[in-house]
This record gives structure tokens, sequence and C-alpha cells, in this order.
């Protein structure tokens, strides 16, 4: 278990330079017809911070990886994050390239879900905020950008109960690992296919079966990527001269 480490010290000292843009607020309600529409209600901080409490080591643990299936903006995912980012610091914070490789990993293993674009946009400024916060960084800086295109990928506008995007297509995860030396491993994973695995189970253990059964069965295996790779990918497409 980490030490109490101040983790809003990395995160928001010198903010104005390290980002353009500013924590947005985050509000129980937005408005009365969104939550007569949608149900929509955001939880307020000191509840996340006691629910987080209940995984502790698991919100400590930089590759323990966090699925929250109606993201909001992200008052959970950014919580997470903070204490993942504690933990990096705790650990590679003597070291500038395993300090930004491993924050990026704890950036990759934060996933979500949500209905209504305006939250979903905001979830992935506010968490990509805290990484820049914590790190100093500019929107030049390719673990920014390796960043933004990891949050495009991890955090979804979609519906958690469908299981499919907003625009009909069948969700999927990306599964990140970090394999050292700077380079990064990507698998993706169909979520609708990930939870059948609780059809596996036998004589009362989940997952019993799992041997016999291919749910765990990437759709799609990538090449080791590095930093710099991952950041072009998410920049935008150069027009032919």
């Amino acid at each position: 278990m980490l030490p109490s480490l101040d983790i809003d010290k990395f995160a928001h000292n010198d903010r104005k330079e390290a980002s353009p843009k500013k924590h947005r607020p985050m509000n129980y309600v937005k408005s009365k017809q969104r939550v007569a529409d949608h149900g929509e209600v955001f939880t307020p901080a000191w509840m996340v911070e006691a629910m987080l409490d209940l995984v502790k080591d698991e919100t400590e643990r930089i590759d323990a990886r966090f699925l929250e299936p109606a993201c909001g903006s992200g008052n959970f995912l950014v919580q997470i994050l903070r204490r993942k980012l504690a933990a990096v610091e705790l650990k590679y914070g003597k070291s500038e390239f395993e300090r930004r490789h491993y924050a990026l990993l704890a950036l990759m293993c934060i996933y979500g879900i949500e209905l209504l674009p305006d939250n979903i946009a905001e979830c992935r400024a506010n968490v990509l905020d805290i990484l820049a916060g914590y790190l100093k960084l500019d929107e030049a800086d390719e673990l920014y950008r390796a960043g933004f295109y990891v949050l495009s990928q991890n955090l979804v506008h979609g519906d958690a109960l469908t299981m499919r995007t907003d625009d009909n297509q069948p969700i999927s995860f990306a599964e990140w690992g970090y394999l050292g030396k700077g380079k990064f491993q990507r698998r993706d994973f169909r979520l609708d296919t990930l939870t059948l695995s609780a059809d596996f189970s036998a004589e009362g253990s989940l997952f019993a079966d799992v041997g016999r059964h291919e749910i765990f069965k990437p759709t799609k295996n990538y090449p080791p990527l590095t930093m710099r790779q991952l950041a072009a990918l998410g920049d935008p497409p150069q027009e032919a001269a």
C-alpha cells in the first residue's frame, strides 16, 4: 500500500503553463431535463473517494484496469488516475524516461463508456488534463498527443447496456501493456464477447472452463508501438500538397 502522497501537487501545480485547458467543474446535475431523460446525476467527490477506498490497493496499482460504464465527465476516472500517478511518482519519479512511460501506462489502464456526447468529450479532456498537469505537458508534446489518442480508444461514446457505440458498432476496447524500453503492446477485444465469460462457469466456479473457450481471443493484434508512433496516430491527417 502506498504512503500518503499529494498527487494534486503534481496534477495542479503550474497548470496554466502545463495545459491550455482548465479542469472542468463536476456538478451533481447539469439540468433537470437531463435527469428526466437520462437519469444523469454525478457522484460527489467525497463519495467517489470513499468508494475507491474500498479497492484502495487496486487504485494504487499502475497496471490495474478500471472500466466505468457510465463515466459522465470523469469523476471516478480522474481520481483513479491521480492515485495511479502517485504510484508512478513513488516508484519511477527519479527516472524521467520511466516516469513518462509508466504515466502513459497508467492512463492506458482507464476505460469508460458514456451515452452523452458532451460528457464523453469532457471526460477525455478532464482525464488528459490530469496527465498533462502531472508531467507539465503542452499539446505539442508527443506524450500529450499519445495520451489523446489512447483516450480516444479507451473512453467510448456509446451505450453500456447495448454494448454498442453511438454509430451502432460493437464496443471494442484496447488492452494495453508496457513491454519496457519505450514500447507498448496493444490487443483489441469486443466488450460483448468478454461479458460472455459469465456463461462459462462450471459447478459454481466463475471462469472454471475458460480454457475450453475463446472468449479472451483478441479481435486484432498490433505490433509493438512507441510513444511517438502512438502520438502520430492521434495527429490529424496531412493534406496532400
